[in-house]
């Protein structure tokens, strides 16, 4: 136990009434607030090689990542939690898509995707789950998903079996005491607000992923922002361009190359608060990716300060 003497406990109650309780003790006491700030990671895929996935992240010198699974055995865990711990590497958030054939366009995405489909939905959801329990013996303490092209119209029988879907996953992961993250993209952020209120689970958020909703052609991330900020529990920093054919996604490019407007994306994420990781996502492979990833590492510390 800690004992001060009257002028220090004093003094110490003016500093804490000055800074609103929100600094840090002097040397050698306790934080008040354990809040972390911003901060960069990167999308890796696991594979069977959780070693070299986490060293990858520690190779682009970065503390933070999301890890993309698609295998869920119990020893795979334990290999990505040691790596994690070895690394000093924090894994923000699992993606999982929920499994089986997906078609990444206007026409297969809606009939494929998520958990919008009825023929694939059951089998997405155990799936789901599976990954939710994956995660928690792995100590990841979000699970990231996109649910699928999510019905506009409320009143489509669709929307309200996908609610239902979700809430069951949502909840699944509530026991696992994790987040359920959406993956933005195939729904306009109106559509995403509206089923986060009716799923009605306060253990959802958003991945808040910034060239998709241009790839989909949903939205201005810059707008979306003042829809579903609130809910932003992870940032996906990626660019892009609008769909130019109706039949195809819009065209992914390196970060700072595309429409999103990264310094009023960052600088509207420090205004409203968010302390989460900002996650480097360059989905092609190769040197190249490496190369597209540093810079964007250094762009984005750039704007980050």
């Amino acid at each position: 136990m800690i004992c001060f003497g009257r002028r220090k406990f004093l003094q110490t109650l003016t500093t804490l009434a000055a800074t609103g309780g929100a600094g840090e003790w002097a040397a050698g006491g306790p934080p008040v607030s354990k809040e972390k700030a911003m901060r960069l990671g990167v999308v890796v895929d696991l594979g069977t090689d959780p070693e070299s996935a986490i060293d990858r992240v520690s190779q682009f010198g970065l503390a933070t990542c999301h890890v993309r699974a698609d295998q869920f055995s119990p020893g795979l865990a334990l290999r990505l939690k040691h790596a994690l711990a070895k690394n000093h590497v924090e894994a923000t958030a699992l993606i999982d898509l929920g499994g089986g054939q997906m078609v990444w366009d206007f026409y297969g995405g809606p009939l494929t995707i998520g958990l919008v489909p009825r023929a694939t939905r059951k089998a997405r959801i155990e799936n789901l789950k599976q990954a939710s329990d994956f995660a928690k013996q792995a100590g990841v303490p979000a699970l990231l998903s996109h649910c699928g092209f999510i019905p506009e119209d409320p009143n489509d029988p669709l929307y309200e079996e996908t609610v239902e879907a979700i809430r069951e996953v949502a909840k699944y992961c509530q026991g696992n005491g994790q987040t359920f993250l959406f993956e933005t993209g195939e729904e306009t952020p109106v559509t995403l607000l509206r089923t986060i209120m009716d799923v009605d689970m306060d253990n959802m958020g958003v991945n808040f992923d910034t060239a998709n909703l241009l790839l989909y052609g949903k939205a201005n991330p810059g707008d979306a922002i003042e829809i579903i900020g609130k809910y932003i529990r992870g940032v996906h920093a990626k660019d892009g361009f609008y769909p130019t054919n109706p039949k195809e996604l819009g065209r992914q490019v390196p970060v700072g190359q595309g429409l999103v407007d990264f310094p009023r994306i960052i600088r509207r994420l420090k205004e409203i608060d968010y302390r989460g990781a900002i996650t480097i996502e360059r989905e092609i492979s190769g040197p190249q990716q490496d190369q597209d990833i540093r810079e964007a590492k250094a762009y984005l510390q750039n704007l980050m300060g």
